[in-house]
């Protein structure tokens, strides 16, 4: 029962961080670290810090179906509100028409999830067992003390990229305008985010599209979009090195740990989108690099 109510704990954190700029894989490190499981396999936790975000990810695909799913019914001319740009000139078969507003959608998303598939399959394992190192004799790996150093220099870099752009103009504001190069510099800026645990793959994609001139809610959408098939990838990624001899509670805690970060996430999703069209993303800087310094103290200090 124990397990059970850390893989709570755990998927409460993966829904209320994987969208907030904040970094859900450095939390995740971090609370495993002060209540790691006990009664799993070795190299289970590797695994399932990765596959619980498919709940957070189904979150985004029940909140922006209607933006995501090109396909539609000719018949129904009128667009739900925030939902697919339809056409005239949409192909379509019978009654069944495809968006190619969203099909485009899609193109730039492949493009931009190019740089992770290529660092994953290349350096993941080789990066991982690197963090995996403790330095000296401390019981402390590499791997926290790069999520501590990039929780604090990127809240550095929110608040001074924050205050460059306050009186800038974004040139981008829909979705559609985003163009192939747009896409490319997003994705290389996620590849940043999957090296660096502790760097936010919400909060790398956000800046680096902030700084080429697109909206917040454009960049925050997109970002939320990409996080679909990367995060599918990377979930089958880790299965298939894990395998599937799960134990029952193995089981158990993947399953709650998925369930919860999915409830969670529908409702973290819903208040961030009300949240940016009003706020800038500072307030996320300056707990950053508190978390960031307390981390630091903690583990080189007192542990």
């Amino acid at each position: 029962m124990l397990e059970i109510i850390k893989a709570i704990i755990y998927g409460i954190v993966e829904g209320i961080t994987e969208w907030l700029p904040i970094s859900s894989t450095g939390h995740l490190i971090l609370v495993e670290r002060l209540i790691p499981f006990q009664q799993t396999s070795e190299g289970f936790f590797d695994m399932f810090d990765v596959v619980i975000q498919l709940g957070a990810i189904l979150a985004v695909v029940v909140l922006f179906w209607n933006k995501i799913w090109p396909f539609y019914l000719k018949k129904n001319k009128q667009p739900k509100k925030g939902g697919i740009v339809k056409s005239a000139k949409d192909p379509a078969v019978g009654n069944v028409a495809l968006s190619m507003d969203a099909f485009w959608m899609w193109v730039k998303i492949v493009v931009a999830c190019i740089p992770a598939v290529v660092y994953g399959l290349l350096f993941d394992d080789a990066v991982g067992e690197a963090f995996q190192k403790e330095i000296g004799s401390s019981g402390v790996t590499i791997q926290v003390i790069v999520v501590a150093v990039m929780l604090v220099v990127v809240g550095i870099l929110f608040i001074v990229i924050e205050n460059w752009n306050k009186d800038r103009v974004p040139t981008t504001t829909k979705l559609s305008q985003l163009t192939y190069r747009d896409a490319l510099i997003i994705g290389l800026c996620q590849l940043v985010a999957a090296a660096l645990p502790g760097t936010s793959r919400s909060g790398a994609t956000i800046l680096g599209a902030i700084m080429i001139g697109i909206s917040r809610t454009v960049a925050a959408e997109f970002t939320f979009f990409l996080a679909i098939p990367v995060m599918f990838g990377a979930s089958l990624l880790k299965l298939l090195k894990f395998g599937f001899a799960f134990t029952g509670m193995e089981l158990a805690c993947l399953l709650v740990g998925t369930v919860v970060s999915f409830i969670v996430s529908l409702f973290v999703l819903r208040f961030l989108m009300g949240y940016i069209k009003k706020h800038d993303f500072k307030v996320f800087g300056w707990y950053r690099i508190v978390l960031g310094i307390i981390v630091l103290l903690y583990f080189l200090v007192f542990a």
